[in-house]
C-alpha cells in the first residue's frame, strides 16, 4: 500500500491532489459474497504460510520462517489489499499482526480459527475479529470419537462473543451430520481433501499406506467435499484447493485448481489461499483468477 510522510500529504492536501490519488490507487474489484452483515473477497488469504506451516516438509518451513517476518506478513497482507482481497484467516495467535495492520491504515476483515480451550475470544473481539470457527484438526478427533455433540457448548461460547460462528473441518460427514442436527452456524470452513486419514484407512481404501501417512491427498476429496458444499445453503469457505502447495508447481495445473473450484462451489462461497509471495505475485494472481471464474 503505497505510504505517504507528513510533508508529502500537507502538500498534496493543499494542492487537491490527494483525492485524485486516493480513487486512482482504489483496489480492483473482486468478486464477493455475504458473511454475515459483512461483505468479504471469493478469495482470503490464509495463514499457514505465514505461520511456517506448509505441509510439505520441515524445510520448507524453515524456509517460511525465514522469509515471513512481521513486516513481510504485513508487506503481503497490504498487497492482498491494494488487489481487492478484503479479508484474511488465521488464529489468535496472529493477532498482534492483525492490529498492526489496522494501526498502519489496512482495512481487512479476520477470520480466526479457535479451539475449545481458547481463551482468546475477548481478544478477538477488540480486535475487530469478525467470525470464529472451530478447528477443524479438533471438530474431525471428536467426530471420530464419537464426541461431536461436545462442540455445541463451545459454538454457544463462540455465539455469545457477538462474533459469527463457524465450524472447521476435512471430512464431508461433518458438514453432513451438523446440517441435519439444525446446529446454530453461521458458516463452514471446508477442506477439499480429506488429509489426515490414519494409516489403517489408507490401507482399507488403498491396499497400502503411503510413505507420506501424515499428508495424503487423494484426487477422489475435491467432489465429495463439493458435493457436500453445494447441500448446504450456509457459506463454505474451501480451502487447501491447491493440496497445501502441491499443485503449485504449475501454473496450469493452479489455474485448473481454481477454475475447477469455483465452478463446484456455490456462489455464496469462498476459496481461502495461503499464499507466498517470494518468487510471485501471488496475491495479484489469485485475485484475478477470481476476477476470470468466481465473478
Amino acid at each position: 500500500m503505497t505510504s505517504f510522510d507528513g510533508s508529502r500529504r500537507d502538500f498534496l492536501k493543499a494542492a487537491g491532489a490527494l483525492p485524485a490519488a486516493a480513487a486512482a490507487a482504489a483496489p480492483p474489484t473482486v468478486p464477493q459474497i455475504r458473511l454475515g452483515r459483512h461483505t468479504i473477497s471469493r478469495v482470503i488469504c490464509g495463514a499457514n504460510p505465514f505461520n511456517a506451516g506448509s505441509h510439505l516438509s520441515v524445510f520448507f518451513n524453515q524456509e517460511l520462517k525465514r522469509y515471513y517476518t512481521p513486516e513481510q506478513v504485513l508487506k503481503t497482507l497490504n498487497r492482498c489489499q491494494q488487489v481487492g482481497i478484503n479479508c484474511w484467516q488465521s488464529t489468535s495467535g496472529n493477532l498482534d499482526l492483525h492490529r498492526r495492520l489496522l494501526d498502519e491504515g489496512g482495512k481487512l476483515s479476520f477470520l480466526s480459527l479457535e479451539a475449545a480451550d481458547s481463551q482468546k475470544i475477548p481478544d478477538l473481539v477488540r480486535a475487530g475479529c469478525i467470525g470464529i470457527a472451530h478447528h477443524g484438526e479438533f471438530t474431525d478427533r471428536l467426530f471420530k470419537q464419537g464426541k461431536i455433540d461436545e462442540l455445541r457448548d463451545t459454538l454457544k461460547r463462540f455465539r455469545d462473543s457477538g462474533l459469527l460462528v463457524g465450524v472447521s473441518t476435512h471430512m464431508p460427514a461433518v458438514v453432513d451430520t451438523l446440517e441435519s442436527r439444525g446446529w446454530d452456524l453461521d458458516y463452514y470452513m471446508t477442506c477439499v481433501y480429506e488429509r489426515h486419514r490414519t494409516k489403517a484407512e489408507l490401507e482399507k481404501l488403498l491396499g497400502q499406506a503411503p510413505l507420506n501417512v501424515g499428508e495424503v491427498y487423494l484426487p477422489m476429496d475435491p467432489p465429495r467435499m463439493y458435493k457436500m458444499i453445494r447441500q448446504t445453503k450456509r457459506p463454505c469457505l474451501a480451502f487447501k484447493i491447491l493440496a497445501a502447495g502441491r499443485l503449485s508447481e504449475r501454473k496450469e495445473w493452479v489455474e485448473q485448481a481454481f477454475r475447477e473450484t469455483f465452478a463446484a462451489i456455490k456462489p455464496t462461497d469462498a476459496v481461502i489461499v495461503g499464499m507466498y509471495d517470494r518468487f510471485s505475485d501471488q496475491p495479484a494472481e489469485n485475485a484475478e483468477f477470481a476476477r476470470r471464474f468466481g465473478a
